[in-house]
């Protein structure tokens, strides 16, 4: 089973959701360091402020055994995993909304992303250089936070200048969209999360976006007000020793969680493929995410979950043993399900 329905043609073209994460951080806190450990690309991750001065872009394959597993089961002749675009900006510093430094030329860069990895420094020693002179993650995690805050604040106020004229003229929708900026104002200005407002979602404002702080260094270097400090901003943290380990797998998992995100797979002689979706999304939303004419033709799912189908040997067996279900338009899709789509012509 490829996924597909007979009725698709071979040349029908596939369109994939992307999942994109941007970097950010002081300069030399292990940003660079965290991209070639993620994308095995050579990126210039030298000892000194402002090496990364382009934006860099890698593709990444979220790791999962159940593809590599299937795909041997159906003797795929592809194995095409889900993957992640990292975005590895320029280092920000104090004042980077106001042109210091080189990292406010590309916040630009991380606007569509879907979520922020911020990347604080935890170990001590004075072998690296740090540009407040020494680390302070508390300090550190104060000066990104309000260098995001203030770029979005910049945004805002000139949506609010666009916006003012209208809104006195009594246009309805000019109206609601100031009140809604006003909202996001205050709440800027309060230094508060934008997550659960979808009015500041879809300006991409990057306080809007699901933050995940990594925590560059080991257990021993996280200080309980710095645990605290966690607690207080609200969001997920991960340490991890950027030197010492392998962070693919855990910062995947983790970016996989704060955004909400599952797989669900398709398998077949051609290829085997993960597929990233929200948790919760119905069948013909998953099909969609495989093309958009999938959803709008959907007539059913046949899923079975990827464990029992492993254990029945194939599709035609899994089927035999009614491991395979049939479900419709409501049925919501779980991670790790295998499936293939019947959609009309």
């Amino acid at each position: 089973m490829a996924g597909l329905s007979n009725s698709v043609k071979d040349d029908t073209v596939i369109r994939m959701s992307k999942l994109s994460i941007g970097i950010v951080g002081l300069p030399n806190v292990g940003k660079s360091t965290l991209f070639n450990v993620l994308t095995k690309q050579k990126v210039n991750a030298a000892n000194y402020p402002f090496a990364t001065i382009d934006p860099n872009v890698g593709v990444v394959a979220v790791p999962d055994e159940r593809v590599d597993k299937l795909a041997e089961m159906s003797k795929s002749k592809q194995t095409i995993p889900a993957v992640v675009e990292f975005y590895d900006i320029a280092g920000l510093v104090r004042g980077a909304h106001k042109g210091e430094g080189l990292g406010n030329q590309f916040l630009t860069h991380i606007k569509g992303t879907n979520a922020i990895v911020h990347v604080v420094r935890c170990f001590g020693g004075s072998d690296v250089v740090h540009v407040e002179g020494a680390p302070d993650p508390l300090r550190d995690i104060d000066t990104i936070e309000s260098e995001l805050i203030l770029k979005d604040l910049e945004i805002v106020e000139r949506a609010l200048e666009r916006v003012a004229g209208k809104a006195r003229t009594g246009d309805k929708e000019a109206k609601e969209e100031l009140a809604n900026l006003e909202k996001v104002k205050s709440a800027l200005e309060a230094e508060e999360l934008l997550t659960d407002m979808p009015f500041a979602r879809n300006m991409g404002l990057l306080m809007a976006k699901p933050q995940l702080f990594l925590l560059n260094g080991d257990e021993s270097d996280i200080t309980p007000a710095l645990k605290q400090k966690m607690i207080d901003i609200g969001c997920q943290s991960l340490v991890v020793n950027l030197g010492k380990e392998n962070a693919v797998p855990a910062l995947i998992g983790k970016a996989y969680e704060i955004l909400n995100l599952m797989s669900f797979l398709t398998t077949g002689e051609k290829e085997t493929r993960a597929w990233t979706a929200p948790q919760g999304a119905k069948a013909p939303q998953c099909a969609g995410v495989i093309h958009s004419d999938f959803e709008k033709n959907f007539i059913r799912a046949e899923v079975v979950n990827w464990r029992d189908l492993l254990d029945c040997g194939s599709w035609v067996k899994a089927r035999e043993r009614g491991k395979i279900r049939v479900e419709g338009k409501e049925y919501v899709m779980l991670d790790g399900d295998v499936v293939y789509f019947r959609v009309g012509v």
